[in-house]
């Protein structure tokens, strides 16, 4: 039998959220982190995107969803709904794919035109 992952005191929480996602946040015991889209096409491709990193992870998080939103709540059910490291990396990754903005990381990827036909995430 596997051990039972660490979770993190609140206060523990909170000072790595500050020094390592600044855009998440620590709320009724979950990770969490809302993405605002410019409609239904940016929230599918966001849940996407998430879903996938999370089945990779086998780390499944609630996803609630809206025409112009995804929000994120990460726990760990195995350390009693607690916060733990799991929780952390899956955040880091999530934040890197869905908050990603190719035209800015000099990797000779543009992104999408600036023409609002083709938004669908609001960057932070």
């Amino acid at each position: 039998m596997a051990a039972k992952p660490h979770a993190y005191p609140p206060a523990e929480v909170e000072a790595r959220l500050a020094r390592d996602l600044p855009r998440w946040r620590y709320q009724d015991g979950n990770l969490y982190r809302r993405y605002e889209t410019h409609g239904w096409k940016g929230t599918m491709l966001a849940i996407g995107a998430i879903g996938h990193l999370a089945e990779a992870a086998w780390h499944h998080p609630e996803i609630a969803a809206s025409w112009g939103w995804v929000e994120v709540r990460l726990n760990t059910h195995d350390a009693g709904g607690g916060i733990t490291d799991r929780d952390f990396a899956l955040a880091r990754k999530i934040e890197e794919v869905v908050a990603w903005q190719p035209a800015r990381d000099g990797a000779g990827l543009d992104g999408p035109p600036a023409d609002p036909r083709h938004a669908y995430l609001k960057y932070d």
